[in-house]
């Protein structure tokens, strides 16, 4: 379940973050984002920033990916967007490549860039969750819009969002396969890997996996430990890698189709800050002396890194190891 409290104090910590770091301008703004679709294999599509090509490389945070699956009996969308804008320019990216109804929309997790726009959706598209998405949305929905609008400004569309819940909802370390008609679609929760209602979606023929929020980007982007838990982010990150094969693709979060190549780099980084935490709490070094220890200049390439690194990730390996 969700660790309701923790998530709490992850958003205190990662407003105050996102605020030192950003100052005012949102990481990225949903009023100019446009977006783009690549196919990665028949009647499947990555949808993603259209600036990607030039600053993912750089680390630059790029706005939400999401996704299309089209087969023989309609669509499945995969997350649908932070507000209308976004929302309708995603739609019309499907009306781009076929006339089939869009039959369901999967969320990968609570987190409104990935979901707020569900209330747009036609009343006959089932909507996919993870039962703790679905409780979030229930028990916290006015807090978190309010959360989002203070870290990406006022009028960018959140203020129009109205909760909306799964029809189909996925527990705990379970799954459900989607038949499309054509294509069989495998929407699996892989064990915690950000928020505890995470979802991973796995297009079988094509060997492509959306992966939500664990993977937000490949090298140089870094994971953020926003709910803490280290250890089982680790565990559910090798056994997503193992259960790939060599050749698939994947989408992440936050930035364009890859390989394979993007979950090893996010595993390489927390297995060495887990590894280096560790090393400290067993040398009796404070969390400040650790934080200054655990300096990981190889992954500096990320352009957040100056706050997810030392003051996210290094803060939350620490609790949870020293526990």
């Amino acid at each position: 379940m969700i660790n309701i409290k923790s998530l709490v104090l992850s958003g205190v910590i990662l407003s105050t973050m996102v605020s030192a770091a950003i100052a005012n301008p949102p990481p990225w703004d949903a009023n100019t984002v446009n977006l783009e679709i690549e196919k990665l294999s028949e009647g499947v599509y990555a949808v993603y920033d259209d600036r990607a090509q030039e600053l993912a490389v750089k680390g630059v945070p790029l706005s939400t990916s999401a996704g299309i699956i089209v087969g023989d009996d309609g669509v499945l969308l995969i997350d649908t967007m932070m507000n209308k804008r976004l929302y309708e320019q995603l739609i019309d990216l499907v009306e781009s490549v076929t006339d089939k109804p869009i039959k369901y929309a999967v969320n990968t997790s609570f987190h409104g860039d990935h979901s707020y726009a569900n209330y747009l959706l036609s009343a006959d598209v089932e909507i996919i969750q993870h039962v703790n998405t679905s409780q979030f949305v229930k028990n916290n929905f006015e807090h978190d819009t309010q959360w989002m609008i203070s870290n990406f400004g006022e009028g960018r569309g959140i203020e129009q969002a109205v909760a909306k819940t799964g029809d189909i909802l996925i527990n705990t370390n379970e799954s459900i396969v989607l038949d499309l008609g054509d294509k069989q679609v495998l929407i699996k929760d892989f064990g915690f890997a950000q928020t505890g209602g995470d979802l991973m979606v796995y297009a079988q023929d094509a060997k492509v996996l959306w992966t939500g929020n664990p993977i937000v980007a490949g090298k140089p982007g870094l994971p953020w430990l926003l709910d803490g838990k280290l250890v089982s982010t680790l565990n559910t990150l090798n056994a997503v890698y193992d259960f790939l094969p060599s050749d698939a693709v994947v989408v992440p979060g936050h930035s364009l189709p890859s390989d394979k190549s993007a979950i090893k780099w996010n595993i390489d980084y927390l297995t060495e800050v887990k590894t280096q935490v560790q090393d400290a709490i067993d040398n009796k070094l404070s969390l400040e002396q650790t934080q200054a220890k655990v300096t990981m200049n190889e992954y500096r390439g990320y352009a957040l890194f100056d706050w997810v690194h030392p003051a996210l990730n290094v803060p939350a390996a620490y609790q949870e190891l020293s526990e």
